[in-house]
């Protein structure tokens, strides 16, 4: 569905993309993972031909894209981070603004429409201008607009930014919607669990490069922390403790309000070797919890815990 080779974009002397790759397969949700300023939103607008670049190549549905390729662009779908409706027209009339660009056709338009507005749930704000709704809807609106046309692959940059619980559940129904339906899906969050929850392949990338792909256990398995122990336990000697930090397969180990807790390394056997420690030193314990390491572990391992910009 995409393939992108070598992309190369510069700023004067910034390289915003350095030789930068990437293939997504038919039928993928594709999550786009990266801190501020990796280079996400300059590789989609690459690949959508909104912005030249210095060299690399880069096909869409098996053909070079270019700014001239209508072809491709009416089976493309934009969702853009950043609303974007127009304030003097009514949800329905956004609706069939969007849908016309690629359906000019009133009659062939209509029952797009129809479908867009019951998909996005807004039946009951059809007539609403869009300051009148919440910042949930207007998400919704904003989908809408954007996939009202039926494309065949959707770039969803941030499409639950700032909005409720219930709303961004309906979203994300809505996203596992389109691509059961067949769509192909590219899906930026900085939301870690949403795109554990949806995308069948993920690519984390930083300072313009894609620096690991895979499903979510691949990428989990190129990190150094394994399960994170929780342990209850009411008091624990500081000497214990320092023993369980000592340990070969534990990272790092804290005790506090009851609990230890410890990360421990992928490999080996670290939570009997903690639990039987405590056994030997006669330390009392009760539950034990054990998590896997998420990706949100593996995105801070992998691009730093240092704030960005």
């Amino acid at each position: 569905m995409i393939h992108v080779k070598n992309l190369v974009k510069r700023y004067g002397k910034l390289v915003a993309l350095d030789h930068f790759s990437l293939d997504v397969q038919d039928g993928e949700i594709f999550g786009l993972l990266g801190p501020n300023g990796s280079g996400k939103t300059t590789a989609i607008n690459c690949i959508l031909s909104l912005l030249t670049y210095d060299k690399g190549e880069i096909s869409l549905f098996g053909e070079p894209m270019s700014p001239t390729n209508y072809k491709s662009k009416k089976k493309i779908g934009v969702v853009p981070q950043n609303v974007a409706v127009f304030n003097e027209l009514t949800v329905q009339e956004n609706i069939d603004y969007f849908c016309g660009l690629y359906v000019p056709e009133k009659a062939a338009r209509k029952p797009l429409v129809e479908e867009a507005i019951e998909f996005a749930g807004l039946a009951d704000f059809r007539r609403f201008l869009p300051k009148k709704l919440s910042g949930g809807l207007l998400r919704r609106l904003n989908i809408a607009c954007g996939i009202a046309h039926k494309p065949e692959l959707i770039f969803l940059d941030e499409p639950t930014v700032a909005v409720d619980p219930q709303s961004r559940n309906s979203i994300l129904e809505g996203i596992r919607a389109l691509n059961a339906s067949g769509a192909t899906i590219i899906y930026t969050s900085h939301y870690m669990e949403e795109v554990e929850q949806l995308c069948s392949r993920i690519m984390i990338m930083d300072k313009g490069r894609a620096i690991a792909t895979g499903t979510r256990e691949e990428l989990t398995a190129l990190i150094h922390t394994g399960e994170k122990l929780t342990v209850e336990t009411p008091a624990l000697p500081p000497a214990i403790l320092e023993q369980i930090r000592n340990l070969p397969n534990v990272l790092r180990a804290d005790h506090g309000d009851g609990h230890l807790k410890a990360d421990c390394k992928g490999d080996g056997h670290p939570i009997i070797d903690v639990l039987d420690l405590l056994r030997q030193n006669n330390v009392s314990f009760g539950q034990v919890y054990s998590e896997p390491p998420t990706l949100n572990d593996v995105f801070l391992e992998i691009t730093g815990k240092q704030l960005r910009d």
